[in-house]
């Protein structure tokens, strides 16, 4: 039978938080101040972060009542991360692991724990390997928490992260092997705030050269559908044309 979260920060009780913001952080912040852990957040600010997300992880470190560290890493500065090979998120792990445990150790801390949860899947995620290099320990999935367990664990505790939408990094806009810009990541993000200001939530940007493919879930599919001159006129400016994907995205 797996630990409990309260279990595992018994054991484990001075600890070092890769926080992003969003729902698995956040819950694993939240776990590790109520019960009583010496902890800090380390957060990163990337080009492939958009600035909503990490207003919304300093806001809710804030509101967790937990020590945030903010480092800076320049991902766009490694080829491997920018030529966009299949295992990019590998490279770009290597990184962000390697800035926040240096941090973390500086700081005192000998333990680095980040949100994986139980239903990621490590034979489809590059950046496995990375946390497994650097000896990242995963709370959320040693517990056997999964998605849904820590969406309904974070309603409960009153969390404002327990609806959020996954949200993947920027990067994951543009295809592979297509090289990674700054002015790309930017088109990218412009897009999805225009698209969230129209009420839009859950929904991708694909980058397709100086094309858009819009990717929504099904409950918003018909409205986006119902709003398709309207969505292509608001991104004019950012896409050659914009397409909506037939097919609705699955969320997570």
């Amino acid at each position: 039978m797996a630990m409990t979260i309260e279990e595992f920060f018994e054991s484990n009780n001075k600890i070092a938080a890769a926080f992003s913001g969003g729902v698995d952080s956040v819950y694993l912040l939240y776990a590790a101040v109520k019960a009583g852990a010496d902890v800090t957040a380390y957060c990163v600010r990337s080009a492939f972060q958009p600035g909503f997300e990490f207003e919304d992880a300093v806001k809710m470190a804030e509101l967790i009542g937990c020590r945030l560290k903010v480092i800076e890493v320049d991902v766009l500065a490694d080829e491997k991360v920018t030529s966009n090979p299949k295992n990019r998120c590998y490279y770009c792990k290597q990184h962000i692991m390697s800035a926040i445990t240096a941090a973390a150790m500086s700081d005192g801390y000998d333990i680095v724990c980040d949100g994986t949860n139980a239903s990621d899947d490590a034979d489809d995620r590059p950046g496995f390997k990375a946390l497994e290099e650097f000896g990242i320990k995963s709370p959320l999935r040693e517990c056997g928490l999964t998605k849904d367990d820590i969406r309904k664990a974070s309603e409960r505790a009153g969390l404002p992260t327990w609806n959020k939408p996954a949200y993947a990094c920027l990067a994951t806009r543009i295809m592979t092997g297509e090289v990674i810009t700054s002015e790309k990541l930017e088109v990218t993000e412009r897009a999805e705030i225009i698209l969230h200001e129209m009420g839009f939530r859950d929904f991708r940007a694909r980058m397709r050269g100086n094309n858009a493919l819009l990717q929504f879930t099904e409950s918003q599919l018909a409205e986006a559908f119902t709003r398709e001159e309207e969505i292509a006129a608001a991104l004019s400016d950012l896409y050659d044309e914009v397409k909506i994907d037939e097919s609705p995205r699955i969320s997570h």
